[in-house]
This record gives structure tokens, C-alpha cells and sequence, in this order.
């Protein structure tokens, strides 16, 4: 099992940036594709983006292409979220997670992520 601890979430106006951090310990982190995914309030939780495990492919939800990067550094065994031009529908827990198994070629299907953080809230501010 992986144990990931999310950090960097806070405050923020609108059009603010943050970078979000997972760290991850136990099993080896550079075997899996890691994935990003946020649950705003009444909401279900939504895939945000994910990324191979040598980074050479990332996908992303429409709503935050071009505003968002995922990027991961197998070393420090953290994956990374910096998230630029923020708005507040962007408000949500936001949590990692490592894909356990892949049963289809869509990144962002939450049943095949094994391991998750407890999550760090954003928030933006109007």
C-alpha cells in the first residue's frame, strides 16, 4: 500500500495561483500512474489529471486545461499540481491517488485508483 499526503491547498483570489504536493512512501512510487481529482461541496468527486509513471503522457479535465500542470518527481516521490488563472469553481478538497490497476484507457476512472490522501482544500476567493 501507498500512503499520500497532500499539501499546499489554502486561500486564494481568483486568478491566484497554488501548487499542490503528494507525497507518497511505501510501495514504489514510480510504478504508478498518479492521478489528481477534486470534490467541491454537494458534488461528486471528478478526475482533474493524471500522469504516466515516467511523466512522458498527462491528461487533463477540459475546465482546467491550460490553467493546470501535473508533473511528478519519482525521486522525491512527490506528484505536483500547479494550478495558475484559479476560479473560484476550481473550490474543492483536491486529492491524489495512485492508479492500482488500468482496465481502460481513460485516465480518470476512479475505481482503478487504489491509494488516496486525505485531501487539501482550495479555495478561491471572488
Amino acid at each position: 500500500q501507498v500512503q499520500l499526503v497532500e499539501s499546499g491547498g489554502g486561500l486564494v483570489q481568483a486568478g491566484g495561483s497554488l501548487r499542490l504536493s503528494c507525497a507518497a512512501s511505501g510501495r514504489t512510487f514510480s510504478r504508478y500512474m498518479m492521478g489528481w481529482f477534486r470534490q467541491a461541496p454537494g458534488k461528486e468527486r471528478e478526475f482533474v489529471a493524471a500522469i504516466t509513471q515516467t511523466s512522458g503522457t498527462t491528461s487533463y479535465t477540459d475546465s482546467v486545461k491550460g490553467r493546470f500542470t501535473i508533473s511528478r518527481d519519482n525521486v522525491k516521490n512527490t506528484v505536483y499540481l500547479q494550478m495558475n488563472s484559479l476560479k473560484p469553481e476550481d473550490t474543492a478538497v483536491y486529492y491524489c491517488a495512485t492508479r492500482t490497476r488500468v482496465v481502460t484507457s481513460f485516465p480518470g476512472r476512479q475505481n482503478e485508483y487504489g491509494d488516496w490522501g486525505q485531501g487539501t482544500q482550495v479555495t478561491v476567493s471572488s
